[in-house]
């Protein structure tokens, strides 16, 4: 029996939410699966599928408040005789959960990344967010979560039954990072930059919004360049907090030595280009940066934060420290700058680590088979 499903997803950016819906749709058999993506239109997510033979269909979830998507999506449910839904985001899951109800016959399935309370939005905005979380929850039969953290938040804070939340790791194409391939790409990117291949380069990558806590890495590497002057700090991402940490780079006296990269897409190269990756964030879900950094063997010095610890073993496959504290953030650079050996050997456990727990393919079997035990129980 072929399964018809339907993925929906906002696409107002391209994060790891979309990039782990592209790998499913990629990853699962097309004798199996009959799939249909509704999304807002957008490059990066279209040109991340290979299956050519998915129907893409655009709708514009741009606005807060848009009732018409309901009834679109009623539609959609209807014409292509979806039997699962499987939502993301909270913008794209109020009116997907609410069309697979009105619909009738639909199992829905919710990816949860972010609960509503970790959302960087005003206080008024969560509140009506969390309302209308907690009107849909009902309708959904099966919660995919990225960590055992959210698992436990959606049952005890969020009252779902426990049968009901699964936990799925997000995973990686262990087959698409060759550290040891990497030496010209290393070289390419820096001469891009304008980066001396023999620089210490510290990278973080992301947006560039309160939540990555990139402000600390910036107040960090004054502190870093005492030890090792010939280090720069590599911010790759775009943002709404963009001016204020070029701004906040000046008044430290780095702006040369700290090179605002913005979006990049080629994000194994520039992982290549970098000496140590750093993750300085406060708040974050199963970011997948840690994941790609770990298959390229690259040492980590991350914030030991829900989300993040169970990607990383602290003192093993990285390091842990507290998170808004830029004179941790300085020792543990400095730390793996002036030892080479204990770099080289974290970013080789790392990249075991990966290889053992966090493999795309292993990503999705667990969730085709959270698909097919609706369809057996329907």
């Amino acid at each position: 029996m072929i399964v018809k499903l339907l993925f929906v997803i906002d696409n107002l950016e391209f994060g790891g939410g979309e990039r782990v819906f592209a790998q499913i749709i990629n990853g699962l058999s097309p004798e199996n699966y009959e799939i249909c993506l509704v999304s807002n239109s957008g490059r990066e997510l279209y040109q991340s599928l290979t299956n050519k033979e998915i129907c893409c269909i655009p709708l514009d979830f741009s606005k807060r408040v848009n009732p018409s998507l309901i009834f679109k999506l009623i539609k959609i449910i209807k014409d292509k005789k979806i039997d699962i839904v499987h939502g993301q985001g909270a913008r794209a899951e109020f009116y997907a959960r609410i069309a697979a109800r009105l619909a009738g016959g639909t199992k829905y399935v919710s990816t949860i990344a972010m609960p509503v309370e970790g959302y960087n939005v005003p206080f008024v905005i969560k509140q009506i967010y969390r309302f209308f979380d907690l009107l849909s929850e009902k309708h959904v039969e099966r919660f995919i979560v990225v960590s055992d953290v959210l698992k436990d938040i959606m049952i005890r804070k969020h009252g779902i039954a426990a049968e009901k939340v699964i936990r799925i790791y997000n995973g990686i194409e262990i087959e698409h990072y060759y550290p040891e391939r990497m030496d010209a790409n290393r070289n390419r990117v820096r001469h891009e930059l304008g980066l001396n291949e023999k620089a210490s380069i510290i990278g973080a990558i992301g947006r560039l919004v309160w939540q990555k806590g990139f402000e600390y890495l910036i107040q960090s590497f004054p502190g870093v360049l005492k030890s090792c002057p010939d280090a720069r700090l590599l911010l790759v991402g775009d943002g709404p907090l963009m001016a204020n940490l070029q701004v906040l780079s000046e008044a430290l006296d780095m702006k040369d030595k700290i090179i605002f990269a913005g979006f990049r897409s080629d994000i194994k190269e520039v992982l290549a280009s970098m000496d140590i990756l750093v993750i300085p964030s406060l708040l974050e879900g199963f970011p997948m940066v840690t994941l790609e950094a770990m298959a390229m063997a690259k040492p980590i010095v991350a914030t030991d934060i829900d989300g993040l610890r169970e990607q990383i073993i602290d003192g093993e496959s990285g390091i842990l420290l507290p998170p808004e504290d830029p004179n941790a953030l300085t020792t543990s650079i400095v730390k793996l700058l002036n030892d080479p050996q204990l770099a080289v050997r974290i970013g080789s456990n790392a990249r075991k680590h990966v290889e053992t727990e966090f493999l795309v393919e292993k990503m999705i079997m667990a969730t085709h088979e959270v698909y097919q035990s609706l369809i057996l129980h329907r």
